[in-house]
């Protein structure tokens, strides 16, 4: 079971480095289906991060990096379970 989390983990990685990835190409269509799915899954887990950590600025939006950041931490917690 602990290694199943851990793999949802990882592919939930990825899923944020695709949404990092598409909030850096410019003039792509954010009414796309790829891009509304990635935003779908990502914003209930970024959401609550920005509430806690506004954009720097008012500008840099590191919601992303703190989810990642996240995610290493529950990772290894959970290797250390197994």
């Amino acid at each position: 079971m602990i290694t199943l989390l851990i793999i949802l983990l990882q592919l939930y990685s990825y899923v944020l480095l695709a949404r990092a990835l598409v909030s850096w190409i410019p003039n792509l269509d954010p009414y796309h289906p790829l891009v509304q799915f990635l935003y779908q899954i990502t914003e209930p887990v970024l959401e609550p991060i920005r509430k806690l950590v506004p954009p720097l600025g008012g500008i840099m939006d590191i919601s992303i990096i703190i989810a990642f950041f996240l995610l290493i931490v529950l990772e290894q917690l959970l290797r250390s379970l197994a």
